[in-house]
């Protein structure tokens, strides 16, 4: 075990030549060069930034889905030509009276497996909906009351659907504003968790979340009386417009939104592009409607109404509102990101001010520095001129982990810290079994060579099965875990590969150097 091809060899410190590079581009400040331009990132806990802990009010949006069910069930009874009474919505249930003859034909419909309204789910065997009846008594002898609600897996299945649309939502919006590596999670059935370490304006990030961002273009309402039709705010919340209720476009016809400067009126817009079937609705609107206004709504609040003057068909258009370069970059963030599914609540905040942050990396790095000094002290105490090959394998170990950290440019985090702290620990305990057991083949060998080499081989086994338990253990933390937890599975699994390289090539190598120039003297131990 202690010969070494020049293959090798090579192979061995180019690796080292390799991520030693990327580990000392840490302490270099420039970013032009793609090589340099590769750092550790540093997570919520050393450099400061925010937590927030979102829960998603998945009720208006299951209502919203109830409501198109009931346009849909009303098109489909038509078609089926069960007579119904009474179709309503209330609260999160579809209720309408049915004669009890058309009982059976609308139970034979509604659980039909190829019925577009009562989605069949293969994973649970169950239906999206279930319906109940209710006799009405002497009022209506001859008619029952149909209850339709969602099932319970249906419910889960959509509360999970919200949940994974919301989530990818927030992902957009946030890597949007240009956050380094965020910490974007999902928590139970409703909720998720977001760190963005390093962020200065919290507020911003706040304030995008907390809007659902659905956009539509509804014209303008002349008949105050006209059932079609809703009174909407401004933004300022003090003047009102009656606008239609038939959404013209909606935000989902969007490709891009971008910030821009009108000169012709001398303020800040918002330009947008229409994909192709927006592009055709939009123009159709705008041709049928010049000279009327067109109410331009974000959650329910309007942002302006300007009056249509011409036909609008090339598909872009331009967006008014008294913005400020900043509002409008959030605006056309907001549209270029997509609609929230349902509203976003903070129910936790936390922000961790740079100072804190300042003050844990010196800890960190403190009980590095400390316990890095007291194994290299006591290597050399215990193990002598053997030790100093352990000492320097360690620093080697060191770099080479903050290499690969560099290269996958992973957030370091205290626990990740605490991993690193584990490593050292790990690398030393290595380097003590082989050790340890090279003192004992000295005993019954003649040759320095010889219990070097069986040293190296008969410690590998407790090696490997220490080291690989360990991994099993950090990858189970690093699939398991989140945040923190997942920082130091990531550090410590990386340590643990750093650490059987450097003792099983690097270390080995440096001791066969050790033992050939002594092959003839006696090593002390």
């Amino acid at each position: 075990m202690l010969y070494f091809s020049k293959l090798k060899l090579v192979t061995i410190y180019f690796i080292i030549v390799f991520l030693s590079l990327f580990s000392f581009v840490n302490f270099i400040e420039n970013e032009d060069n793609i090589l340099l331009s590769k750092k550790v990132n540093l997570g919520l806990d050393l450099q400061g930034g925010s937590y927030l802990l979102l829960e998603v009010d998945s009720q208006p949006a299951i209502k919203q889905k109830l409501q198109n069910k009931l346009l849909n069930l009303r098109k489909a009874l038509k078609n089926e030509k069960i007579k119904y009474k009474n179709l309503r919505l209330q609260n999160e249930t579809i209720n309408f009276q049915l004669s009890e003859n058309d009982i059976q034909r609308f139970d034979d419909f509604f659980l039909n497996k190829e019925n577009s309204i009562n989605a069949y789910y293969n994973r649970y065997r169950s239906y999206e909906m279930d319906y109940f009846t209710t006799d009405l008594g002497a009022s209506f002898p001859t008619k029952d009351l149909v209850t339709i609600t969602y099932s319970k897996f249906g419910l889960i299945e959509l509360k999970n659907s919200i949940l994974d649309d919301s989530l990818e939502i927030v992902r957009r919006r946030v890597d949007e504003v240009g956050t380094k590596e965020p910490t974007i999670l999902r928590r139970g059935n409703d909720r998720i968790l977001i760190e963005l370490p390093g962020l200065d304006d919290p507020n911003r990030i706040k304030n995008l979340l907390g809007k659902t961002a659905n956009l539509t273009f509804r014209l303008i309402s002349e008949e105050e009386d006209d059932f079609g039709s809703e009174l909407l705010f401004f933004e300022d919340d003090t003047t009102q417009l009656r606008v239609s209720k038939r959404v013209v476009m909606s935000g989902d016809n969007l490709t891009n939104a971008r910030p821009t400067f009108d000169n012709l009126n001398n303020e800040t817009v918002v330009s947008f592009t229409l994909d192709r079937v927006g592009a055709k609705k939009f123009g159709r609107v705008t041709t049928k409607n010049i000279g009327k206004k067109l109410a331009i709504i974000l959650d329910n609040k309007i942002i302006s109404a300007p009056v249509i003057r011409d036909a609008i068909l090339g598909g872009n258009g331009q967006i008014s509102g008294n913005f400020t370069f900043q509002s409008a970059t959030d605006f056309a963030l907001l549209l270029r990101s997509g609609a929230l599914p349902a509203p976003l609540n903070i129910i936790e905040e936390r922000t961790v001010g740079p100072d804190l942050g300042e003050d844990s990396i010196k800890a960190g790095a403190i009980s590095l520095v400390i316990g890095f000094l007291l194994v290299i002290g006591y290597m050399l105490f215990k193990y002598k001129l053997l030790g100093i090959i352990a000492d320097i394998s360690l620093i080697v170990n060191l770099i080479l982990l903050i290499g690969i950290l560099t290269i996958l440019e992973a957030t370091l985090t205290l626990p990740g810290i605490a991993g690193i702290i584990l490593t050292v620990g790990m690398a030393v305990d290595a380097n003590v079994l082989i050790f340890e057991r090279i003192k004992e083949e000295m005993k019954t060998e003649k040759s320095n060579i010889h219990a070097f080499d069986m040293g190296y081989k008969r410690a590998q086994s407790a090696i490997l099965d220490a080291n690989i338990t360990t991994l099993i253990s950090a990858i189970i933390l690093f699939f398991l875990g989140s945040g923190p937890v997942k920082g130091f599975a990531v550090t410590l699994g990386i340590g643990i590969l750093t650490t059987l390289f450097c003792a099983y090539f690097f270390a080995r190598h440096l001791s066969s150097i050790y033992v050939m120039k002594n092959k003839d003297k006696q090593i002390v131990i």
